[in-house]
């Protein structure tokens, strides 16, 4: 049977081996904390199994993101001209960020299409569905952004990319995580991180519709084999 193209909710985050996705200390002023850009060094590492995975990232329709991260990416040592989702492309996807008030005057206003939404994680999902149209969603972090939208059950898959460092302190991916089981779909080994992915399997909380099993379909067919393991290239 095929199943038509469905838009992919995807939480996509780096993590080191102790489960922080910063270091200690992080902020606007301050990136990702101390030791934090070491989550990321698989961005820039040359591998093509890293850059395969960056590019597949950068295919994205629109990113979901929470305050404290757009602080940081829009602050003095965020994003520039060449770093974000897409940038490498000039083909920069839609900014949706979760957030109790928008800031005054962002500095990536102008170069990313930002929406600002106020009222909680499920509308901005929606959002930002509605702005990626037939391509996926994904929800870059923070951490309480990318394990809210877990919890309640708005994400299809989750993509870890597991850096290899022991941070010690930072921002803890899944304190205070619901409990949730989930199915292992994909572990690519990159050339300078680990990169997993997982279906939620969020019949945990529901019944398994047909829209989680046509989009469970959909993530197969576009893909390739599950549990496909591939070493660094």
């Amino acid at each position: 049977m095929v199943h038509p193209r469905m838009t992919l909710v995807i939480g996509d985050i780096s993590v080191s081996v102790d489960g922080f996705v910063t270091g200690p200390d992080p902020g606007p002023d301050a990136g990702l904390g101390r030791g934090g850009e070491e989550l990321h060094r698989w961005v820039g590492s040359g591998a093509a199994s890293d850059r395969e995975t960056l590019d597949r990232a950068a295919e994205a329709g629109a990113v979901v993101m929470g305050r404290r991260l757009f602080d940081v990416v829009d602050g003095p040592h965020g994003w520039t001209d060449g770093t974000g989702y897409g940038a490498d492309r000039d083909a920069r996807p839609p900014l949706v960020v979760v957030t109790a008030l928008p800031p005054g005057r962002p500095r990536l206003a102008a170069t990313h299409d930002l929406t600002f939404v106020t009222d909680g994680l499920r509308p901005a999902v929606e959002q930002a569905r509605r702005l990626a149209g037939v391509r996926d969603v994904y929800v870059m972090g923070g951490a309480a952004t990318v394990r809210g939208c877990l919890d309640v059950g708005l994400l299809d898959l989750l993509r870890l990319h597991v850096a290899p460092v022991v941070l010690g302190g930072g921002t803890p991916l899944f304190a205070a995580a619901a409990p949730r089981s989930l199915r292992q779909v994909e572990v690519v080994v990159g050339g300078a991180a680990l990169h997993v992915t997982y279906e939620t399997r969020a019949r945990n909380d529901r019944t398994r519709s047909p829209s989680s099993e046509a989009a469970s379909a959909s993530y197969a067919g576009r893909e390739g084999s599950a549990n496909r393991c591939s070493s660094p290239g």
